[in-house]
């Protein structure tokens, strides 16, 4: 096993772009799925953040130069709003027009993977934090299609499958690992939190043999701590199949498989916000 890229360096960028803050403690939850093993967040003093992407100055790049925003052309695939007090990133896709596809499909995204402190490679331990609101969301009805949108991934560099993600199902959320052929629900029915600020934690430690983990996590409308879901143990969570060396973050709409043909809905619309990085490792 290739040992961590220890960052030392906490990104820096226009003011409010970056911050350090504690983390919300988190509280235990239950096992809900195969091959998973029930676990516990326990709560902690909050470990040291490496990266806080919060659009406080209203910029697409949340002052961080290097983060990767949308690759599709249409002026409204991402913008920023206003959100409270603050602010988050939109993106939308609509099927069948050119406009939104990026890198050959209905797709727009934000990414970490040209900002280091968004890396991550075999041997770090990290926290993924991210709020996502699904803005005017049609839910599912029988007789819809069943196609699924990926609204965040831990992404292998190297056009690789991402070794995970979370997406909306039908009318639930669920972690994906589809390499490992992993999947679990994490929101079971979402529509009461339509047009409402969802937020998640993914803890991983990166491994190339089965040593690793995920532990999955949920804070619903309402609730004030995290509940874990789901614990994945002893798996191998750093398996590129083509050649890469790190991984990172990508968040926004990703519609794979999807069209108007298949009577998959034509626009959808999701915010994000918080996006976080911290090192589990020093805790």
């Amino acid at each position: 096993m290739k040992k961590s890229t220890k960052r030392s360096v906490i990104a820096v960028a226009a003011a409010g772009a970056l911050t350090l803050t504690g983390l919300t403690a988190a509280q235990a939850g239950q096992n809900d799925g195969n091959n998973a093993v029930a676990g516990t967040c326990a709560d902690d003093s909050g470990p040291a953040a490496l990266l806080t992407i919060d659009y406080a100055n209203g910029e697409l790049d949340s002052g961080i130069p290097d983060l990767t925003t949308t690759h599709a052309t249409a002026a409204d695939a991402s913008s920023v709003v206003t959100s409270g007090n603050d602010h988050a990133v939109v993106h939308k896709v609509t099927l069948g027009d050119p406009a939104y596809v990026s890198d050959g499909a209905p797709r727009s995204e934000s990414a970490t993977n040209d900002v280091h402190e968004g890396k991550f490679v075999v041997g770090d331990e990290q926290r993924y934090e991210f709020g996502v609101l699904l803005k005017d969301w049609k839910p599912f009805e029988p007789g819809d299609s069943e196609n699924g949108d990926i609204i965040f991934q831990g992404k292998h560099a190297g056009g690789n499958q991402p070794s995970f993600y979370l997406m909306t199902k039908r009318n639930s959320i669920a972690f994906r690992s589809p390499v490992l052929g992993l999947q679990v629900g994490v929101v079971d029915d979402f529509r009461p939190h339509i047009d409402q600020w969802m937020h998640f934690r993914v803890d991983v430690s990166w491994t190339d043999d089965s040593t690793g983990y995920y532990k999955v996590s949920s804070k619903l409308p309402g609730e004030t701590r995290y509940t874990l879901r789901e614990t994945y143990e002893n798996v191998k969570t750093f398996h590129p199949v083509n050649p890469a060396d790190f991984g990172y973050l990508k968040w926004g709409l990703y519609r794979p498989g999807q069209s108007l043909e298949k009577g998959d809905v034509p626009t959808r619309i999701v915010q994000h916000d918080d996006i976080r990085v911290l090192d589990l490792s020093q805790g």
